[in-house]
Formats: structure tokens, C-alpha cells, sequence
């Protein structure tokens, strides 16, 4: 990439109001054979796969759904600080770079880039800086950021799209609200019909993010397009099969099959719906090739492998 671009592209952040903020945190071939030890992680069973590759592997299109990344000279700042709310070692860097190395040990074809805002004067800066990078990288496919602050949410909806940005990422935890307030309703109003949003689903110490505060918004926005993050709530499964599984709702698979039985995660692929299931990395939490063995793991026709990894996010976003 040229050099000045990049001095552009890292540059527009406009808003030094230090790593901490910016990061959010203010705070997985063919017939694998397949050990599990459950360990003990946070409370809950954490299911080491041991992968044996006893074949090639099949080759897949795949589309990254979630991936997250920052600026060089915030990311390990960023990256760090996630880690130490998640309790857990942060695979990558969180870099652009990091990413494409990542990604391209397993042929990813497309990565779903996005950064959240936990203030309002980061919004524009961050939609800028994720439009500016996705047009460097051909491969790369831009989610916004948006803030129930935010003064005019109709205008910055239509200054994304514009932008060439094709959905919305939001992190309820990290960008402090309940994806069920009042503030949030102007911004669902906004997108409905017009952009997907992704919404980190799922906390172990708050519920801003519970399945059951996104069934009561799928009620009431019924064109609104949802991408529950994490099978439809990090550490909050039971309640994702509860009041999610087979509901008008896309899911990604991401930080959910290190944590979820092989055979549990197939039941709730199969019940909820193939079609609406999404492959995800969670980058820099996970590593591709880990992330990539785990969903090989399981016991999965081809077909179902093919549309979970890559067509049914290409049919969704036309990419």
C-alpha cells in the first residue's frame, strides 16, 4: 500500500482520547479426528479440540463475518485491554496486516471489518477510517459504527452509505447501553430495511446485550436484519436457544465453539436454521486456522459447510 495512503488512512482517527477509549474498552479436512478434555475457563467448560489432519483439507470461499481491527499505533493498547475484560490471551494484533496474515492461512475471499465507538466523537472518525481501509483492500467489506448520542442518526446513516459501507457493528458492553433503550430505537429506525446490523450478543458479568432484550427489538422491528454475534449470546447460549433459535435472525459462529460441545453447536446450526448461520473469526481473539479446525469439527454435511462459510454471507451482503 502507498505510504501516504496510509498516513491518510491512520490519520483520520481525529480523536486522541487514548487506546483505552478507541478499543472499547473503558474498561477452527475431511474426517478430522477429534480429542476433547474439557477445562475448566471462567466458570464454564472450555472444549480444547486437538485436531489431527489426517487428509488435505478441503478448500472453501470463506467470508470472515467478524472481524475487528485498529490502527497500528492504538492496536496493541486496544488488544490488550480486551483481553483483560475477556480474562483471556488475545491470539493476533488487531492490525490490518495481522489480519490478512491470519486470514490468508485458510483462503479467506472477504473479511467484515469494524471498530466501535464508545463516544460520539469518535463515530464519524472510525466510519471514515474503516471506509478508507476497506478501499485499500479489495477484500475487505466495511461495517459502521454508530452512538445513540449521536445528534443526527438519519444523516450519519446516510453519510455510511454513501461511504460504501454495508452494515452496522454495534457493542452494547463496550459502547455502554442495552440494545433495548429508548436512544437505540432512533437507530434501528434508521437502518430498518436499509443495512444489517451485527450486534456483539452476550456478556458473562451484564445482560445489555441478553437474548431476550434482542427478541423484544426483533419484535418490534420486523425488516430490521439482525447478525447476533456468538451464536446469539456469548456465555448466554441457553438463553440464545430460548428466545433466538429459529427466529427471523442471522447468527455468526464466532468465540462460541471453543466454549460450545461440538454436538450442542450442530443441534443449534440445524435448529435454528443453516441458512441463517454465518462463519466468523473474532479477530484478534481467535486465530483463523483455530477458529476454522473447531467448525470443522463438526459433524456437518458438505453443503452445510459451503453456506455457513461463505454463500449464505455472499447472498446477505452481495459480496
Amino acid at each position: 500500500m502507498d505510504f501516504f495512503f496510509i498516513l491518510k488512512c491512520y490519520n483520520i482517527w481525529g480523536v486522541d482520547n487514548s487506546l483505552q477509549e478507541q478499543s472499547g474498552i473503558e474498561n477452527s479436512t475431511q474426517q478430522d479426528a477429534i480429542r476433547l478434555r474439557p477445562i475448566q475457563h471462567k466458570q464454564v467448560h472450555y472444549y480444547e479440540k486437538k485436531v489431527l489432519r489426517m487428509d488435505k483439507s478441503i478448500e472453501y470461499d470463506i467470508i470472515d463475518m467478524h472481524a475487528h481491527i485498529f490502527p497500528d499505533k492504538i492496536a496493541e493498547k486496544a488488544v490488550d485491554s480486551i483481553g483483560k475484560y475477556y480474562g483471556t490471551t488475545m491470539r493476533r494484533n488487531g492490525t490490518v496486516d495481522g489480519l490478512l496474515e491470519s486470514g490468508r492461512n485458510i483462503g479467506v475471499n472477504k473479511y467484515i471489518i469494524h471498530s466501535s465507538a464508545t463516544t460520539v466523537e469518535q463515530v464519524k472518525a472510525i466510519n471514515n477510517y474503516v471506509s478508507c481501509v476497506k478501499d485499500a483492500h479489495p477484500e475487505f467489506v466495511g461495517f459502521a459504527t454508530l452512538h445513540p448520542a449521536l445528534p443526527d442518526i438519519p444523516a450519519e446513516v446516510e453519510r455510511i452509505i454513501a461511504l460504501g459501507l454495508k452494515g452496522l457493528k454495534l457493542h452494547p458492553e463496550f459502547q455502554h447501553f442495552a440494545i433495548d433503550d429508548d436512544d437505540m430505537m432512533p437507530i434501528y429506525e434508521a437502518v430498518e430495511g436499509r443495512l444489517p446490523v451485527l450486534i456483539h450478543m452476550g456478556d458473562q458479568n451484564v445482560d445489555s446485550s441478553s437474548p431476550i432484550r434482542l427478541a423484544c427489538i426483533l419484535d418490534k422491528f420486523p425488516r430490521l436484519v439482525v447478525i447476533a454475534a456468538h451464536f446469539g449470546g456469548y456465555q448466554m447460549w441457553n438463553l440464545s436457544w430460548d428466545y433466538l433459535v429459529g427466529r427471523n435472525v442471522y447468527m455468526d459462529t464466532s468465540s462460541s465453539l471453543a466454549f460450545i460441545e461440538p454436538e450442542r453447536a450442530v443441534e443449534m446450526i440445524r435448529k435454528h436454521g443453516v441458512d441463517k448461520m454465518l462463519f466468523g473469526s473474532d479477530y484478534p481473539m481467535w486465530d483463523h486456522r483455530e477458529e476454522l479446525d473447531r467448525f470443522n469439527a463438526l459433524k456437518l454435511t458438505e453443503d452445510e459447510r459451503k453456506a455457513i462459510l461463505y454463500g449464505n454471507a455472499h447472498r446477505l451482503l452481495s459480496v
